[in-house]
Parts: structure tokens; C-alpha cells; sequence
């Protein structure tokens, strides 16, 4: 089974299983289509979190491929050009492109194919071109006019003829073929086995003619960001060379006969597991599922969780023992009211005080502070409609191919964009699961380098500019990512490889999907279907990392009278389209059978199995 959020990629991971290959193989080459098929939502440039459970290995294992910050990455050197937060675009916001050495470490570690079958579908989708989806046309009307003032190499690739692509038509990047065409090359010219040609690949990517012509962009070229000045960037040929991808143990945490596997607090997975010991002391099947009671149940429990998120995470000690802790989680819950809450609350695990980043203020308060709100944000690309008042109903999107709906990019002028990637999930006959998140190195990121044929990622976005918070900027430090994959096990056995795009949302569909399985008995594609709910009532991980207390999105399809209840509560619901918040996939293994699911919000993702 294979289903992704791109039906070339779910086409492509089928394939390699039809051919002998295995999950893993699957995964690397449906990962680098998503890279041709969705260049809105991720590329080479960018990064790829991975839970994957091997058969032979009998355990669950994390793949991190997200890169750090450069050597020269400091809070003194952003400040020192007049910044407080790290632009949203552009070169400064670059950290070491780490997908390509995600997918390559776990090609090499549990894979079976060659680098040149994994790769092969990718280059002949980027020579030859993919349809050009109604999300990708919109996307590149939205940065055109930043492509032909700002970022001319950018439209050379993106602007063939000068003009935006129709929807429907052919899009190719017959650069980017070529690069991976020349990985290959040199990688067989180096070695004839399969691990010393993955080996090979990765050295010309890291240390080779690929890391070159990056370090040669970024000292040698500037061009405008979303600060509105023109800036560099900062990452080296030593920068790239000194980043491996690693494998990693997940955290987990037991919820009713389930152990739900998370990333490390380097991004923000363990936000998930939070909700979950917080909900664990509530009675939800009793409460029904999408019932008002349970929303505002689910929803407060995500404040609080995220609200830790804010405090804590980070790529440094992070103390996650307290923080699932059940005597931690029993006095968080107490704060769980019939109200709805609109502050902001981090909790003191093991009596450590926690200290907040200095969010931007308030609409119209430029003096900041401590716990200071901003509404209105703007950041990673699929969130839904932003610059609404809280409270404010949209206009209805309906989902239709084409049309926005939530787990799109909302993208402005300068490239700034409200979250968005891909994801995708595989198992195979051995039994087998991945589930990636590939995100990242959008076509909306930075200027496109024109050897190589794609741009740098703006991760770096999520350091906070700010000395002493887990999440602080600092050379060598993975950003504390929102790219979140899910994997769960049922009675001890691999059950359910699970993700959705959706920036800071990512953990909260996910786990509106997970809940609506083992507690709304429904089954994975009834989950996927089901009205979706989401809290903005923290600060967002993307520049300009603004928040909307208090605000509730859901779908119109959720029943008038919980709406209405929930208002009464004080949330501050914004009810969007009927098919509009959340782009999830699945597989799993159920006892005897394979099954899987994909997000038919958008009409483009897409499950396929034998």
C-alpha cells in the first residue's frame, strides 16, 4: 500500500513495490516525485523527518533529515542587521538542505535499490514535466512579480515563456533532471556496489560539485527576503560537509493499547504525545465523537500542549520525562474548564519556571514583550485563509481541484507562505511501514541556484532571534521544525504509519484523525473524511510567527449546533469550506490485511494498493 498527498508519487511508490522493491525503496522514490509534482510544497533544497518500522530490525526507528544552522548562524549576526525575527524567505533563512541525505541514509540502511532506479522516475517527471495543478499556476501568480523584479533566475524556471504556467499544462525543470543525472553518473563512475554508489551520491551532494555551487550562491549573490532588504546567505561548503543525516529513537508514549511513536523535541512531534496524556483523563467515548463537549475537550488540551511547545522544544534538553509524566499531565488537565481559554499557559515541569519568547505584540503595539500576541500572522505554506478578524466566517472553499482549501499554501507577494509540504506512506508485503514528511525548499523559498535547478529551504525561519529558549538561534542547531510523521503500534505490533502537511496544524489533524479511529470507531478513510477542527491560538512557527487567540477553525460540515456551542463557550470559531482543513494519508496493517486511505480534500491525493 502506498498513499501520499501527489497521485504520481502513491503511482511511483506502487511501482517500486510491483517491481520487488520494498517499502523503503518505495518511499525514496515516491519522496523525490513529490519534489517535480508538488514544487510549491517542497524540493531538494529542503528537508524530510522519517518514522519508519523495519521487520528485520523489529523496531521503530527515526530518520532525521533536517539540517542545522550554518557555522556563522547567530543571534548577534541577525540583529546586527537590524532584524528581530529571521525572514521567511530568502538566503538567511537557509539551513543545510538535509532531504537528500534522509532519503539516501535510509536507501542505504534498509533499502534494496540502486540510486539510479530510485531516482530515475523523478528525472524523467523533471525532464519531461508534470501537469501543472491549479496550486501550483496560483502559487507562481502570487510570486511573479517578486520572480521578474527580484529573482530572475527563479523565473527562468518557473515563468517559461515569461508568464505564468495554465493550469493543466506541462511544467518540466530540465536543470533539476540534469543534476541528478550527473549524481548518478559520478556515483557509478565511483563505485559498481549499491551502498558505495549511495555513498558516492552523498559525498557529491555534501562535499562535491552540489555543495559547491550552493556555497558559491550564497557568497556571491544577494536578493531581496521578506524583511524587504536584500541579504546573502550564510551557509559554507564546510557547512554542508560537516551535516549527516542520523537514526534516531522515537519517544513514545502508551494510550489506550496503542504506543504512539513521535520525532525527538527537535520538532515538534512530542506535541501530539502531550495531547494525548492531557486527554487521556477525559471519558471521550462517552462525550461522542465531534461532539462540543469533545472539541473544546480536544481543543483546550491543544493549548496547553502547544503552549509547553513554545517553552521547551527545541534541539537542546528538553525534559520530556516530566512533560509526559502522568502526575505533570493530572495538573495541566485541571485546567481544562467549561471556558475556553485564551491565554497562554506553559506549565513548570519538574519545577522548572518556563520562560516565553518575546512574540511580536499586539495589531498596532509595537513595543513587543514577553507573551505579547500578534493576529494576522503570515508563515509556512497550507493554513487557510488568513488576514480575517477572530470570529469572522470565510468565504467557503469547498475543496474543488484548483480551488484553496487548508493544507494549500496561501502565499504573499514577497514569498512568505501559511505551511504547507507533502507527505506520504508506505507498507509493504514484508510488512515494512514508512511514514515522511518531505517539506521545504519550496519554489517560493529563495532564488533558484541556476546550476543545480532548485533553491535553498527557509527553515531557519523557526530560531527565535532571542538568547537562552531551547528554540534559540545558534551554529549547528536543528530548528525546532513543525514537519511531524506519525507511527502507532496496537498491542505491541506495527498498526498505523499516519501524517498530513499543515505547518503548526500538522499535530493537531493528525491527531483529530487518530482520535476519530480508536475512539469514533470509524475507519481510516471515514477518519480522513470526518469535519476537521484546528486551534490558531498559539504562535505560529513561521515567520512572522503571529497568533490568533482563541480562534477555532472547523469545517462547515460540522454539526450548526456544536458551532453554536462552542461560541457559547468563547471560542472564537471561523468556519471555513466543507472539504477544506487537512490533507492526511494512511496505511496500515489489520490484522490480515493491508489497508489505506488518502485526503480527498483537493482531489489530489491518492491511496493505491494489491
Amino acid at each position: 500500500m502506498v498513499a501520499s498527498t501527489h497521485w504520481l508519487a502513491s503511482a511511483t511508490g506502487m511501482g517500486v513495490l510491483e517491481r520487488g522493491g520494498n517499502a523503503f525503496d518505495a518511499a525514496v522514490a515516491a519522496g523525490f516525485v513529490l519534489q517535480v509534482a508538488e514544487p510549491h510544497l517542497n524540493g531538494p533544497g529542503g528537508e524530510v523527518p522519517i518514522l519508519l518500522w523495519s521487520e528485520d530490525d523489529q523496531k521503530v526507528s527515526v530518520v532525521c533529515g533536517q539540517g542545522v544552522a550554518p557555522a556563522a548562524a547567530t543571534v548577534e549576526r541577525y540583529t546586527g542587521m537590524g532584524l528581530d525575527v529571521v525572514p521567511g524567505t530568502g538566503l538567511l533563512a537557509a539551513t543545510v538542505p538535509g532531504a537528500f541525505g534522509g532519503w539516501m541514509l535510509m536507501l542505504e540502511r534498509w533499502g534494496t535499490w540502486r540510486l539510479a532506479d530510485v531516482l530515475a522516475p523523478a528525472i524523467h517527471y523533471a525532464e519531461h514535466g508534470v501537469p501543472v495543478l491549479g496550486r501550483i499556476a496560483a502559487t507562481i501568480a502570487s510570486v511573479e512579480g517578486l520572480f521578474t523584479a527580484d529573482w530572475p533566475t527563479s523565473a527562468a524556471t518557473w515563468l517559461p515563456g515569461g508568464r505564468v504556467p495554465d493550469v493543466g499544462s506541462k511544467l518540466a525543470n530540465p536543470v533539476l533532471a540534469e543534476t541528478y543525472r550527473r549524481l548518478v553518473a559520478e556515483a557509478e563512475a565511483a563505485c559498481s556496489t549499491r551502498e558505495g554508489q549511495i555513498a558516492a551520491a552523498r559525498a557529491a551532494w555534501y562535499e562535491g560539485f552540489v555543495a559547491e555551487a550552493i556555497a558559491r550562491f550564497c557568497a556571491t549573490t544577494a536578493w531581496r527576503d521578506s524583511s524587504g532588504e536584500v541579504h546573502g546567505g550564510l551557509l559554507t561548503g564546510d557547512d554542508l560537509a560537516r551535516w549527516t543525516a542520523t537514526v534516531e529513537d522515537p519517544v513514545r508514549l502508551d494510550y489506550h493499547g496503542h504506543t504512539v511513536c513521535k520525532t525527538g523535541p527537535w520538532g515538534q512531534g512530542p506535541v501530539f504525545l502531550q495531547q494525548l496524556a492531557l486527554l487521556s483523563g477525559f471519558d471521550l467515548d462517552a462525550m461522542g465523537h465531534l461532539s462540543a463537549d469533545y472539541v473544546h475537550t480536544v481543543t483546550e488540551c491543544a493549548k496547553l500542549a502547544f503552549a509547553d511547545r513554545e517553552a521547551w522544544y527545541g534541539d537542546a534538553d528538553v525534559p520530556l520525562a516530566d512533560l509526559l509524566g502522568e502526575e505533570y499531565n493530572a495538573r495541566r488537565r485541571a485546567l481544562v474548564g467549561d471556558e475556553a481559554s485564551l491565554e497562554l499557559r506553559p506549565g513548570a515541569p519538574g519545577g522548572r519556571q518556563p520562560r516565553l519568547p518575546a512574540f511580536p505584540g499586539p495589531e498596532g503595539d509595537t513595543t513587543g514583550g514577553a507573551g505579547a500576541r500578534r493576529t494576522g500572522g503570515l508563515g509556512e505554506p497550507t493554513i487557510g485563509q488568513g488576514g480575517r478578524r477572530p470570529g469572522e466566517q470565510s468565504e467557503p472553499a469547498g475543496g474543488q481541484a484548483g480551488g484553496p482549501a487548508a493544507g494549500d499554501e496561501i502565499v504573499g507577494p514577497d514569498g512568505t507562505v501559511r505551511g504547507d509540504t507533502c507527505h506520504l506512506d508506505v507498507v509493504d508485503r514484508h510488512g515494512n511501514m514508512v511514514s515522511a514528511t518531505p517539506s521545504g525548499g519550496w519554489l517560493q523559498s529563495s532564488p533558484i541556484i541556476p546550476e543545480l535547478g532548485f533553491c535553498l529551504g527557509t527553515r531557519a525561519q523557526m530560531f527565535w532571534l532571542e538568547e537562552g529558549l531551547p528554540a534559540s538561534l545558534r551554529p549547528g542547531a536543528r530548528p525546532r521544525t513543525t514537519l511531524s510523521p506519525s507511527f502507532a503500534l496496537r498491542d505491541g505490533r506495527p498498526w498505523l504509519a499516519f501524517g498530513t502537511p499543515g505547518g503548526d496544524q500538522q499535530d493537531q489533524w493528525s491527531l483529530a484523525f487518530f482520535l476519530a479511529v480508536v475512539h469514533g470507531g470509524l475507519n481510516l478513510q471515514e477518519a480522513i473524511d470526518a469535519p476537521m477542527f484546528h486551534s490558531e491560538h498559539f504562535p505560529s512557527s513561521f515567520f512572522p510567527r503571529g497568533s490568533r487567540p482563541g480562534v477555532v477553525k472547523v469545517e462547515e460540515r460540522l454539526d450548526p449546533g456544536v458551532v453554536a456551542e462552542l461560541r457559547r463557550r468563547g471560542h472564537l470559531v471561523e468556519v471555513d469550506g466543507p472539504w477544506s482543513l487537512g490533507r492526511l494519508s494512511a496505511v496500515a496493517r489489520d490484522g490480515g490485511f493491508l489497508r489505506a486511505a488518502a485526503n480527498p480534500r483537493g482531489a489530489q491525493g491518492y491511496a493505491v494498493g494489491r
